[in-house]
């Protein structure tokens, strides 16, 4: 049986959207408490853009906190250095998933979706990391900055929410 090529909007669309995947030892509510949390956000960051963040746990779409960022820690906009950013909730819900866009100083805005999908699994929850950057505004198409997070950082943030949520035993190294 042969395959049949993929639509070109759709393998257009793949090209602009990372997805990663980590089954988590740790019940979907749990995991979803940290990701509606700005402090969530920060304390999960692989980038080291994230420094803190100011307001309260998410509750619906629409809802906002501000994360404020160092852009030094991707060395790729050296002048860009710190600046604050609202984080908007475009998908809630609750302890399935979550999804938001950046609201910045920049006009008009980029238009990127971060978010995480939580599915209930023998173990624990899939985890399913994605940025999706297929709706950017026309103005950033083929300026070569997206994908601004890399599939690696993806990963590492998922680690790193596995370790925040569900710590294991320390082994000592032989």
């Amino acid at each position: 049986m042969t395959e049949e090529p993929l639509e070109e909007p759709l393998a257009g669309r793949l090209d602009e959207r990372l997805e990663v995947q980590r089954t988590i030892a740790a019940d979907p509510a749990t995991i979803f408490a940290v990701l509606r949390d700005p402090k969530g956000h920060v304390a999960i960051d692989s980038s080291g853009m994230l420094m803190s963040s100011t307001g309260e746990p998410v509750q619906a779409a629409d809802d906002t906190f501000v994360v404020h960022m160092d852009r030094n820690a991707l060395n790729d906009y050296p002048d860009l250095g710190r600046y604050d950013v609202t984080v908007t909730i475009t998908k809630f819900e609750p302890d399935r998933e979550i999804a938001w866009t950046i609201v910045g100083q920049i006009k008009p805005q980029m238009g990127h979706v971060y978010g995480y999908t939580l599915e209930p699994v023998d173990g624990g929850t899939l985890v399913t990391s994605y940025y999706d950057w297929s709706e950017i505004d026309p103005l950033y198409r083929g300026a070569g900055i997206f994908p601004v997070i890399s599939e690696g950082a993806l990963r590492a943030t998922l680690g790193i929410l596995a370790r925040n949520v569900a710590p294991g035993p320390v082994t000592p190294s032989a």
